[in-house]
């Protein structure tokens, strides 16, 4: 069974309780993902990968998926500022589309405008360095992404 690239409020149907969501912030070096809590309403920085090939990553992410018993994979998609799709949002929608026939689990995407600068400006002001910024946005910006998408989630309810 191929996964399916859903609609956030289609996802709140098929989703069951308990079941996290994994968030991924897909650049063109580096993975960054974050993960749900079982209730759905915290996201944490997990983890960034470097990415080698699709199928080496892809493989790697449908196994934190099972390790974690994730319900759907939330995607940012980076929309230009006007809401055209550009050169990164069409590599989004490849990738979703790639990782379709090697996971039941559906994908998502949710708008990731500004998420890095965001998670940079933040880290700035906490005063972290260079480095450790570096190492860090991939995941805090999968985990922004992921919380706009929880947040969303729990405004549309269990009536969704």
């Amino acid at each position: 069974m191929a996964a399916e690239v859903l609609e956030l409020d289609g996802l709140a149907l098929r989703i069951g309780a308990g079941q996290r969501l994994i968030g991924a912030d897909l650049g063109a070096k580096t993975i960054g993902l974050a993960l749900s809590d079982v209730e759905r309403r915290i996201a944490t920085p997990l983890i960034t990968i470097r990415r080698t090939k699709f199928a080496k990553d892809a493989a790697w992410l449908v196994s934190l998926m099972d390790e974690f018993d994730a319900a759907a994979l939330v995607i940012g998609l980076p929309l230009n500022m006007d809401g055209s799709e550009g050169p990164s949002a069409q590599a989004a929608r490849a990738f979703a589309r790639n990782f379709g026939p090697l996971s039941a689990r559906p994908c998502v995407f949710w708008d990731e405008r500004l998420s890095t600068a965001a998670v940079t400006r933040s880290l700035i002001a906490l005063d972290v360095s260079r480095a450790k910024r570096a190492r860090a946005v991939d995941r805090m910006a999968a985990a922004f992404i992921l919380q706009g998408a929880l947040d969303r989630l729990r405004r549309l309810g269990p009536a969704a």
